[in-house]
């Protein structure tokens, strides 16, 4: 039980119905599905799309989607990859012909194919009660008639101002008076109401055919884009078969390669020998085996995880127990690796995730992305499509599984989580924050299965995280100052990052009370809510 005279938030407690979101805006119009009526799925699109309104920097129909589904009486989740491929006249020959060492953010070549309005409505039509017009009914309303900018997002968008400055419609856009929008003002996206109206009105088609896929492919080739409209015509998501493990007597399930979410499987299955012995959540010891076990398994990452047909290490061979127990024993038990790990791409990144249940049981687990704030800063000026930057998650060295080609999807390190038990879903989780994610999700299950904390104080506890490629340690400000001598005794080097370590949500399912748990991470505007 918290100290109700610290500054906190209490856990929320329903019996019909939770949402949780980083934006009240989302939370407060999915729960209003679910009293109308839809389902888990209605209200987690329904909160997916206000989002894409109401914090374009962390996300948008420009960007790409996964979801993880458990449907009522299953046994089993099933999970959607809706993450974009990079358009098929793309190439690393055709790129270094170029002279591009790398890709740049604000380039055409970040952008690959969204997949998040396709991945929208194959889930609605799948799995949903409601039509796309009701479901992205609040999106338009809000996009067309305006919403008031929260304090995280403003902060945020202060942030990134160089970036939207990049392209003359983004800062048209996104830079009234050549400032970001203060908060508590009022702010409207009226191109982009008009292309969620097309799309609640035509679908996927909306989207991908006709004028919004035309003025994506001019906007992205008059940049140097090798895009088509072809290549947007072709768009489709995936069912994928979920991947897991077993932690503290529970099964973690994660979506397959191209995500990261078999690095958060590795992680606990490397940590939960080490903490076995560890009774404090902030005890240096136990944070020092977390920020090896993260530098071990993320290199294990930028070597073998790609598109599944690409990846040279399968499935079964990076969650063997012999392979992690491997991985286990090379970690120092007493001091800082000297060996940094190199990254692929930009540390840091935004999302937002979302967890639903609904009163017949369904659980959702669904995150959305454009990957960095404000994706590439390339805006179509006539419909409003802010697009992804998710093209920097490829490699550019030759022959590596993840190497930029044609059709392929890159490395993605947006990942829905659901935890069960015994066959009955419990937890749908996610956490925010681009590659902290892997991490972030077993940091979370280990400090509520393990140590013991509940849903809230999970998500509240100090967050820290080593930075790829440069040896360092980003820890969070709250950490008490012998939390900070113990790891530095240990040799890691720490600095204090310029912005919160991700974000979370989740919602827990008491099947012997009848009754649900929601949390919603401090560091975001959001909330959980229930009826």
């Amino acid at each position: 039980m918290r100290n109700f005279e610290q500054p906190g938030r209490s856990t929320v407690h329903a019996t019909s119905g939770m949402v949780a979101t980083s934006h009240a805006l989302a939370s407060a119009e999915a729960l209003q599905v679910l009293r109308d009526g839809g389902n888990a799925m209605d209200a987690a699109l329904a909160a997916c799309a206000v989002q894409c309104v109401v914090e374009p920097g962390s996300t948008g129909i420009g960007g790409d989607c996964f979801a993880m589904i458990w449907p009522a009486g299953s046994e089993r989740p099933v999970a959607y990859n809706g993450s974009g491929r990079a358009p098929a006249a793309a190439s690393l020959e055709r790129l270094a012909h170029m002279g591009l060492a790398d890709v740049e953010r604000t380039s055409a070549h970040a952008v690959t194919i969204p997949g998040s309005v396709e991945a929208w409505c194959r889930l609605s039509a799948d799995h949903g009660r409601l039509s796309m017009r009701e479901i992205l009914a609040p999106a338009i309303r809000l996009a067309g008639d305006g919403y008031a900018i929260s304090p995280r997002v403003h902060w945020d968008w202060s942030r990134h101002q160089e970036l939207l400055r990049t392209h003359a419609p983004t800062r048209s856009r996104f830079l009234p008076d050549d400032q970001p929008p203060a908060v508590g003002s009022v702010h409207r996206q009226p191109e982009l109401a008009r292309t969620l109206e097309r799309i609640a009105e035509q679908g996927a088609s909306g989207f991908y055919d006709g004028p919004v896929a035309e003025e994506m492919v001019s906007v992205l080739s008059e940049l140097g884009g090798f895009h088509s409209l072809e290549d947007f015509a072709l768009a489709r998501g995936e069912y994928v078969d979920p991947i897991s493990t077993t932690y503290q007597g529970y099964e973690v399930h994660e979506c397959p390669p191209n995500g990261q979410g078999i690095i958060a499987l590795m992680l606990l299955q490397m940590l939960e020998p080490l903490e076995a012995g560890c009774g404090d959540p902030l005890d240096p010891q136990r944070l020092h085996y977390f920020i090896e076990a993260a530098r071990i398994a993320y290199a294990a990452r930028d070597e073998w995880v790609a598109e599944p047909d690409a990846m040279e290490a399968g499935f079964g061979q990076l969650l063997a127990h012999s392979y992690t127990d491997r991985m286990r024993q090379s970690l120092d038990p007493d001091s800082a690796a000297s060996v940094p790990v190199q990254p692929l791409s930009p540390v840091a990144g935004n999302t937002v995730y979302i967890a639903v249940v609904d009163r017949d049981g369904n659980a959702v687990s669904l995150i959305n992305s454009l990957f960095l704030n404000f994706g590439s800063g390339i805006l179509t000026p006539r419909h409003g499509v802010l697009l992804n930057n998710r093209g920097q998650g490829f490699s550019m060295q030759a022959g590596h599984p993840n190497q930029v080609d044609g059709g392929k999807r890159p490395l993605n390190t947006i990942i829905p989580g659901m935890l069960s038990h015994k066959g009955r879903p419990v937890m749908p989780f996610g956490v925010m924050g681009g590659h902290y994610q892997s991490a972030g999700h077993a940091y979370m299950l280990s400090n509520l299965l393990h140590f013991g904390l509940d849903l809230q104080e999970s998500m509240d506890l100090p967050r820290l995280f080593p930075i790829l490629g440069e040896g360092m340690v980003e820890i969070e400000s709250t950490f008490r100052p012998e939390v900070l001598e113990g790891l530095r005794d240990r040799g890691h080097r720490l600095i204090f990052p310029p912005r919160p370590i991700g974000g979370s949500q989740a919602i827990w399912m008491d099947h012997a009370a009848g009754t649900l748990v929601g949390a919603s991470d401090h560091r975001k505007d959001g909330c959980a809510l229930g009826y």
